[in-house]
């Protein structure tokens, strides 16, 4: 059969205005879209864009208060800087490269550099409405899609000076979003602390900060688990605050401007660096640059001049320089350190003495385990582990180039028992979606040391799949979904999945990569229309809405769902449930009351949550 050739004309060339550009490239502007469940969803981008320019207002000095108020669907967010000039107000939201961002004396060391954020919402809203209050005056405009639909002439106010924005994504284009508070609250945090004595209000909640990156550790932290009080030094442009804590892994926390780069960059590699520098001088003895950073729980903050981000989301700082003419990153933070901890160190020899035994405890484990854990590596060759245990995907988070877009959507299911893999496995995306088939119940690894990660086959080759053992740089998979029945087993091996994720690899939790995968308990059916439901009250709406007898089959495994079905359960409209810490959650209280001995409390929680399942499971028509 004679190929067809692509017609290339004239008309094959097309000019894109700004807003239609914005909607057929969302991931240039916002990074990935996604529903919300995750942290990096484009809706949470929305949100964060709203603010910096209101948390720019604050750092120039103007406006100490920041009202901010989320619904199911909508976003408002009112500041009270000095307001956008009025003449003004509709190009700052509709006019790509327009703002006071390139004005380097209105906005120094500014968020937002690129003037696209306030147009990317807009573009992506169905309804999107500035309104700018300034010495007496209003303006108001509104948009649907990037469209001007009311461009109203100035008024008189009584208003305080400011501005008020307030958008609705477009659910054409964030299919089934949904806010998670959790999520809210942290990004609100977050802007308390970098910006000590501002205060924010989310639907009423105050969040006001007195000690910046000190207060963000001990909120993200169980007080009681640190190995010493939290260091906290501040200087010119620069934050940090550190401690260690009894736990594995390192955990940090930094900051560009007030950007959380969750993804680090140059200022978090220059921090890391330093910090091993320091110590090693300080007690004049070569650490190995692990057992330095071993249990390690930090923060850093710093300001920067034109900074250059690897991405429109701004997660990763790119600048070698702190300023165009200024120092490298390496030596501004060097020095800082090599300053400021080293004398803080001399000045607090309880701190050095508290510091030094987590240092040499962290180098006895890791001598300890060095020969087994040898042993284990080549365990984990012979095991073959891409062909046993591991059916891979082509696209990988830790690839570096590429689609960036497939990258943050690339995910492991974690599943036990053979007909579970195998249906995840015919029905998954080969080009995103990997499947790891558990043999069995996994070890209850509660209380245990990280040995134990090494001498369980299951739990070495798992850390092997996601290649986490020296940390989350290499990670391959931005989500790690756990895939079990919906059963009181499932729930069993979700509770010792989760065990070991908290009890060695915490960051994976702390940073938003591990999920729940939400599977239909019931598949409500008459000749016409097949509807599947997620919980007993949607059951029973699917059987009032079908009319009659429908049939009702119960999947009391995911191996009795076929590829064909489960095929739409893990596609585009895939239900995950994140794992969240929340502000207040103690990693050992949880896992003790959980995974600990059966006290009386904790078998009257099991027998409670045995009786909900007994009943979902029965309901009060039969169930096939």
């Amino acid at each position: 059969m004679a190929q067809v050739e692509a017609s290339y004309t004239e008309d094959s060339i097309k000019s894109l205005d700004w807003k239609e550009h914005i909607r057929l490239r969302p991931g240039m502007y916002i990074g990935k879209l996604g529903d919300g469940s995750a942290l990096d969803d484009g809706i949470y981008v929305l949100v964060k864009e709203a603010i910096d320019n209101s948390i720019d207002e604050h750092m120039m000095g103007y406006g100490k208060v920041i009202a901010i108020k989320v619904t199911d669907h909508r976003v408002e967010v009112r500041d009270y800087g000095r307001g956008i000039p009025l003449g003004k107000v509709v190009d700052c939201v509709s006019k790509i490269n327009t703002g006071g961002k390139y004005d380097s004396g209105a906005f120094q060391k500014s968020v937002g550099l690129n003037g696209v954020g306030t147009k990317a919402v807009n573009a992506l809203s169905s309804y999107f409405k500035v309104q700018s209050f300034r010495d007496g005056k209003t303006k108001v405009a509104e948009f649907c899609r990037g469209e001007i639909t009311l461009d109203a002439a100035e008024t008189t106010t009584e208003e305080r000076n400011g501005t008020f924005v307030a958008f609705e994504p477009d659910n054409t284009i964030f299919k089934n979003f949904h806010f998670i508070p959790d999520y809210l609250d942290n990004l609100i945090w977050n802007y308390a602390y970098l910006n000590a004595g501002l205060t924010l209000s989310l639907n009423g909640n105050k969040f006001h900060s007195e000690n910046g990156l000190k207060d963000l550790l001990l909120h993200k932290s169980d007080e009681e688990n640190l190995r010493y009080p939290i260091i906290h030094l501040k200087g010119n442009d620069i934050e940090m605050a550190m401690t260690h804590a009894n736990q594995y892994g390192e955990e940090y926390y930094s900051f560009v401007n007030g950007q959380n780069t969750t993804q680090g960059g140059t200022h978090l590699a220059a921090f890391r660096e330093a910090v091993v520098k320091t110590i090693r001088e300080f007690y004049k003895k070569d650490f190995d640059a692990s057992d330095i950073r071993g249990s390690i729980v930090a923060a850093i903050a710093v300001r920067v001049q034109e900074p250059v981000f690897e991405s429109q989301t701004k997660t990763k700082l790119g600048s070698l320089n702190v300023a165009p003419d200024g120092p490298t990153m390496r030596t501004f933070v060097n020095d800082f350190l090599k300053t400021e901890l080293d004398n803080y160190l001399h000045r607090n020899p309880e701190v050095a003495d508290a510091l030094l035994k987590r240092i040499l405890q962290s180098e006895r484990e890791r001598k300890e385990i060095a020969g087994i854990k040898k042993l284990a590596n080549e365990r984990a060759k012979k095991a073959n582990l891409h062909n046993k245990k591991l059916r891979d995907c082509r696209i990988h988070l830790s690839d570096k180039k590429g689609d960036e877009d497939k990258m943050n959507n690339t995910m492991v299911f974690i599943t036990e028992g053979d007909s579970a893999s195998g249906s995840i496995t015919k029905s998954r995306d080969v080009q995103t979606q990997a499947v790891f088939s558990l043999r069995g119940k996994p070890f209850n690894c509660f209380g245990h040391t990280k040995k134990v990660v090494y001498e369980n086959e299951e739990f070495n080759l798992l850390q092997h799949a996601l290649n986490i053992e020296d940390g989350l740089e290499g990670l391959r998979y931005r989500k790690i979904v756990i895939a079990t029945d919906a059963d009181v087993d499932g729930m069993h091996i979700r509770l010792l999945l989760l065990t070991y994720f908290l009890q060695f690899f915490p960051e994976l939790v702390r940073n938003g990569h591990v999920y729940i995968l939400d599977t239909p308990l019931f598949r409500v059916r008459n000749k016409k229309e097949t509807i599947y439901c997620y919980s007993e009250t949607e059951r029973q709406a699917a059987v009032d809405k079908l009319g009659g007898k429908p049939e009702i089959t119960r999947f009391k495994g995911l191996g009795e769902i076929s590829p064909n079905e489960f095929a739409g359960f893990i596609g585009e409209d895939i239900r995950l449930e994140p794992v969240i810490l929340q502000k207040d959650t103690k990693i050992n209280e949880l896992l003790n009351f959980y995974m600990g001995k059966n006290t009386p409390v904790r078998q009257q929680f099991i027998i409670d949550k045995l009786r909900i399942e007994k009943d979902l499971v029965m309901g009060n028509d039969p169930v096939a």
